[in-house]
């Protein structure tokens, strides 16, 4: 297994979530209520599970591997993934907010959660589209063996120093209950993904 395989499977991991998101939306919609402990887990998988996990392993490690290869952090593919993940980090503020809003009895803010939700969920679908068959495959090209070893040994730290024991599990855990909640095609590990986010089974 190659690095970019690793972030491959967190992203199927990611799109079970995504797809709860979006149901959980139009719920909240049609219903006038949030389910707000559901959007919590939402929002705590999205901050650490997508986004301290998996996105800085992109940000930190793989896209850094990309410019020493000549690839541009100012224009191109790298550019367009962060620019992505930046807009993601503000859909997510949104969500938060609006969730603190409606525990505080602003009726208003269900339809503002669900406008973010629907834009980060579409956001992320094209986003995870765009690196498996643009980004990724261009980063493999371009990386030696030694380099897909070195970038391997990275993600290896981050998940050992960064992340955690046990942190995977209670993640992994979030996404499969929000797919039985919502009605979810539930996501499986891969044996191979012990070093991804996605490993917990």
């Amino acid at each position: 297994m190659i690095p970019t395989e690793i972030l491959e499977q967190e992203h199927g991991v990611i799109e079970i979530v995504l797809s709860s998101l979006e149901k959980m939306a139009e719920m909240a919609l049609k219903s006038g209520a949030i389910d707000i402990d559901s959007a919590t887990e939402a929002i705590d998988f999205i901050r650490n599970f997508a986004d301290r996990c998996h996105h800085a392993k992109e940000e930190v490690h793989l896209f850094t591997m990309m410019e020493e290869k000549g690839f541009s952090k100012e224009l191109g593919p790298i550019a367009v993934m962060l620019h992505d993940h930046n807009v993601g980090r503000a859909y997510v503020r949104a969500m938060e907010e609006s969730v603190h809003a409606v525990s505080s009895g602003d009726e208003a803010a269900i339809h503002r959660f669900a406008e973010n939700a629907m834009g980060y969920t579409g956001l992320l679908r094209s986003h995870i589209m765009k690196e498996n068959r643009i980004l990724y495959p261009m980063a493999n090209q371009a990386f030696s063996d030694d380099d897909q070893l070195r970038l391997m040994e990275a993600f290896e730290r981050v998940e050992k120093e960064e992340i955690g024991e046990g942190v995977h599990e209670k993640y992994h855990a979030i996404a499969q209950n929000l797919a039985e909640k919502y009605g979810v095609t539930s996501y499986s590990a891969d044996p191979g993904c012990e070093l991804g986010c996605c490993s917990g089974q």
